[in-house]
C-alpha cells in the first residue's frame, strides 16, 4: 500500500526547518495486523553529566513492534537533539525516551538501549523495555482481582 497524502496530515516537522524540540510525531501503520520490528539507531546522542556539566556521548537504539502508529524519524532526531544541553543521568534519560515513545505510539513492544561512552574508565549501557499488556481473548472477561484479606 503506498503512502497516502493523509499519512502526512499529523506531521509538522518533516520537510520544514526545525530546532530541537520534545515532540515525537507519528504516521499511520498500514500493516497493523503484522508483527514486525522497526529499529532506529543513532551514534550521535549527547547529554550532559548532571554533576559536572561535561558532555556524555551515547549510541541510542530504539527497537519496537508498532501497533497503529509508526515513529517519524526527523521528529525523533529533533527530540533526541533536545537533550544536548540537559544534565541527566544515563538511566533516567533512557527511561524517559522509552516512556515518551510509548506515550506517542502505544507500541506492542519497545526496547530502548543507551550505550554510553567510557567515562572514568567505565562504560554504561542502559536498556529500558515496555510491553503492552495482552488483551483478553475474544468473548472472555479479564479475571477479577480481589484484595487480600488483612
Amino acid at each position: 500500500m503506498p503512502t497516502a497524502k493523509t499519512d502526512l496530515d499529523r506531521l509538522t516537522l518533516l520537510g520544514r526547518k526545525a530546532a530541537p524540540v520534545r515532540k515525537l510525531e507519528a504516521f499511520p501503520n498500514h500493516h497493523p495486523g503484522r508483527r514486525y520490528t522497526v529499529t532506529l539507531r543513532t551514534s550521535e546522542f549527547t547529554c550532559l553529566c548532571p554533576a559536572t556539566g561535561q558532555p556524555d556521548f551515547a549510541a541510542i537504539t530504539i527497537a519496537y513492534i508498532p501497533d497503529r502508529l509508526i515513529l517519524e524519524s526527523k521528529s525523533l532526531k529533533l527530540y533526541l537533539w533536545s537533550f544536548r544541553n540537559e544534565g541527566v543521568f544515563h538511566e533516567h534519560v533512557v527511561n524517559t525516551i522509552c516512556d515518551d515513545v510509548v506515550k506517542a505510539l502505544d507500541p506492542h513492544w519497545i526496547e530502548v538501549t543507551g550505550a554510553f561512552a567510557v567515562r572514568g574508565g567505565i562504560d554504561i549501557t542502559v536498556v529500558a523495555r515496555h510491553e503492552k499488556p495482552a488483551a483478553p481473548a475474544a468473548g472472555r472477561k479479564p479475571p477479577i482481582r480481589r484484595r487480600a484479606a488483612r
